[in-house]
């Protein structure tokens, strides 16, 4: 799926730079960072459209879409304070209070992987043969949760298989490797690899849908500090939506090209791409207890694999707040989901 390398064990070591305690200030000028995903591309047209300025002059202020080549590295700057929202998955949002201490709200729901993760085996055709193999993905990122998923449906386990990491970057070119005969990675990798010879997609996201979200986060504080940011964003992102559901072919191939691949090829992935063009859809979901439900999941997979960090007790150590509810710990909510800005742009459009 979103995204380059995302591999969060590294930020509890890693991230040495905090963003600073205490209520944020009233500002003019945001920095949004994103990265190359084919749900994510919108960023792109928004910012080459003029339509993000459009929607920050109307409530006067400045945002800035800043395209950061690696998704590790544009996580690392959200959470050293250099950016004021970032596009991220959902396991990674609930990762980043264990790993930085930052108050996360995602504003908006972009999409969910509807086939943009995938499982690749060399000569075999069905899941099961994975059993004794060595997985190159990338480790304790969504690709290893969705693995362990995937695994579940079949009776395997992740002792039934040996793991190695893989930045994204390198996916391609490692599976061509004779001794490489399974991957777990996302769009356009998926693609590509699916292409090369011997290869076979045997399970997707398909089979875990609403469950790999990619969203946009932003600084809570900032955002309480300064909710005309979040219009603006929520406003920029669906007027892009708007595009894109009429089927505007100028604003998809401008997509495509600042994705680096053709026409044909960003429409495939956008098919696996299931994109929230619909506010009151993408609200109905931040409203539900099914979303609860699967930040349960993710948050124990994630204190299972040491991700949450060693002071963490327990898998409800981060609290995550909806209208739903809270799960984990309430003196600990750092991870939020806010419909109010979605449902307010539909009502008004």
């Amino acid at each position: 799926m979103p995204r380059t390398s995302r591999l969060f064990a590294l930020l509890a070591v890693l991230a040495v730079s905090l963003v600073p305690l205490g209520a944020a200030q009233a500002k003019d000028n945001f920095r949004v960072c994103w990265s190359i995903y084919a749900g994510w591309m919108p960023w792109s047209y928004a910012e080459s459209s003029g339509i993000m300025k459009k929607w920050a002059d109307k409530y006067d202020i400045s945002v800035d879409l800043v395209q950061i080549n690696d998704y590790i590295e544009s996580v690392n700057q959200y959470t050293s304070g250099n950016m004021d929202g970032c596009a991220i998955t959902n396991m990674d949002t609930l990762t980043i209070p264990a790993a930085s201490g930052v108050d996360s709200t995602a504003l908006i729901i972009n999409d969910y992987s509807d086939g943009n993760d995938g499982i690749i085996l060399k000569d075999a055709d069905s899941l099961e043969d994975i059993e004794g193999r060595q997985v190159n993905l990338v480790q304790f990122s969504v690709s290893h949760y969705f693995l362990a998923r995937a695994l579940q449906s079949v009776g395997l386990s992740e002792r039934d298989i040996s793991t190695v990491n893989t930045t994204d970057a390198d996916m391609v070119g490692v599976y061509a490797n004779d001794d490489v005969d399974a991957v777990v990675t996302w769009n356009p990798q998926l693609q590509a690899i699916d292409e090369m010879p011997n290869s076979n997609l045997v399970y997707t996201s398909q089979q875990t849908p609403r469950e790999i979200l990619d969203m946009l986060v932003v600084n809570t504080q900032t955002l309480e500090a300064n909710p005309d940011f979040g219009k603006a964003m929520v406003g920029a992102w669906y007027e892009v939506m708007q595009h894109i559901a009429d089927g505007d072919e100028a604003a998809l191939t401008a997509m495509a090209e600042a994705a680096g691949t053709t026409m044909d090829n960003y429409k495939r992935q956008l098919e696996a791409t299931y994109l929230y063009t619909d506010p009151a859809e993408a609200a109905e979901l931040m409203n539900s207890e099914e979303l609860l439900d699967n930040m349960q999941r993710i948050a124990e997979f994630s204190f299972d694999h040491g991700l949450l960090g060693p002071a963490a007790p327990g898998p409800d150590f981060v609290g995550i707040e909806s209208p739903a509810g809270v799960y984990g710990s309430e003196s600990n909510v750092m991870m939020r989901f806010d419909p109010s800005f979605a449902e307010d742009y539909a009502e008004s459009h």
